[in-house]
């Protein structure tokens, strides 16, 4: 379905280099298949190109009216600018995909001002290292056929879950700001490991191992985390004092109430990027 499809990333940052990582491991096309260009970071495009073998591109005519399938990979305030270059050469014909956080497919559809099929996703950083979960949706064009071909993309580097598009927000709070949290309790972990005596390597060594084995434990098992984590402590135990102090600081509010925040804005910028019609 891929293998003789041109790909074309508007955008080098982490993202496009990890999905270029992951499609190229996964040899769903060849090096040359893939084009890719930003706006001002011209080193990063020499380095993608020798560490990939990928082309890289400036001059948009040349390239986009030969593509396939447009990945937009730049900053969410950037759509206008992004869609107004790629707009007098972009198709019906050609795919358009969005990893921009609380971007519409209505709001690019409407900067394109044509038909083409739209599909918003949600990955993450772990796309890194093969280990996205990414968030799909159609938008009012793209068919059955444009979700397989999108979804075999982001297999490469991770699962994928195709939602309607009204979860994206919600998702992008979840799962996409996700790792961030996540980092952030490690710092903290690394901290209170420093503290109490532990080197940093054998701390960094710990805390990996107890995250990759409560994050197997979670898929393997139908039981609720709350009862995963009463496994853990026994009445007066260590883990039980740990987890008082944990709730003295409100931690377990102060997560959902992070990620509801995510979540509203996200929203936020999908309205602030709806005012063209």
């Amino acid at each position: 379905m891929l293998a003789t499809k041109k790909i074309a990333f508007i955008g080098a940052g982490s993202m496009a280099e990890a999905m270029i990582s992951g499609i190229l491991t996964k040899e769903l096309v060849h090096p040359q298949q893939i084009y890719v260009t930003n706006r001002s970071n011209k080193e990063k495009l020499v380095l993608l190109q020798k560490q990939f073998g990928i082309e890289t591109f400036v001059n948009y005519e040349e390239i986009l009216p030969e593509i396939d399938i447009i990945i937009m990979a730049t900053k969410p305030k950037d759509i206008a600018e992004t869609v107004e270059k790629i707009k007098p050469y972009a198709t019906e014909k050609q795919l358009i995909i969005s990893v921009l956080a609380g971007v519409s497919t209505t709001c690019i559809s409407q900067l394109l001002n044509n038909d083409a099929p739209v599909i918003r996703t949600m990955p993450n950083t772990s796309a890194a290292v093969g280990q996205s979960i990414t968030a799909i949706a159609s938008g009012q064009f793209a068919t059955e056929e444009h979700l397989k071909l999108s979804e075999n993309l982001f297999n490469a580097i991770g699962e994928v879950v195709i939602v309607d598009e009204e979860k994206l927000d919600a998702i992008t709070g979840l799962s996409g700001s996700g790792p961030a949290y996540i980092y952030y309790l490690i710092e903290a972990m690394e901290i209170g490991a420093s503290e109490i005596g532990l080197d940093e390597r054998l701390a960094k060594q710990l805390i990996a191992q107890v995250l990759i084995g409560a994050a197997e434990r979670i898929k393997s098992t139908d039981l609720s985390s709350q009862t995963l984590y009463k496994q853990v402590m026994s009445p007066g135990g260590t883990t039980e004092a740990g987890f008082k102090v944990l709730e003295s600081f409100h931690y377990q509010e102060a997560m959902v109430e992070c990620i509801k925040r995510a979540a509203e804005r996200s929203t936020e910028l999908g309205k602030l990027y709806s005012y063209i019609k």
